[in-house]
């Protein structure tokens, strides 16, 4: 069955940086959307970036943008979500997902994805 597994999640002060990394166990690796999203206590689960397994493809929402960076190692079968410049409204438990998309259509919606992994908690402190 399908499986991913984040890690890296852990707690730092504002300005820190940390480095998500989502391992992707999948049918196929090739042509499939993997986003980090975030899901803070009390709020909906949100899009944070995305990427396409076939080509360098990424789409960010607008509070990553400048500070995240989501990259992919095709021989490890990992995504990685680079954190740059925390905020404390960076907290939250972040999910990696998958979907399978032939033509490299991907969204920031969680609902066009499939599997889902655990998720990892990052805390950030002012």
């Amino acid at each position: 069955a399908p499986q991913l597994v984040e890690s890296g999640g852990d707690s730092v002060q504002a300005g820190g940086s940390l480095r998500l990394s989502c391992a992707v166990s999948l049918y196929t690796y090739r042509r499939n959307c993997i986003g980090w999203f975030r899901q803070a206590p009390g709020k909906e689960r949100e899009g944070v970036a995305t990427i396409w397994t076939d080509a360098n493809f990424t789409m960010y929402a607008g509070s990553a943008k400048g500070r995240f960076t989501i990259s992919h190692d095709n021989a490890k079968s990992t995504v990685y979500l680079q954190m740059d410049s925390l905020k404390p409204e960076d907290t939250g438990t972040y999910y990696c997902a998958a979907v399978y998309r032939y033509d490299g259509n991907c969204a920031l919606a969680p609902s066009r994805y499939v599997d889902w992994g655990q998720g990892t908690q990052v805390t950030v402190s002012s």
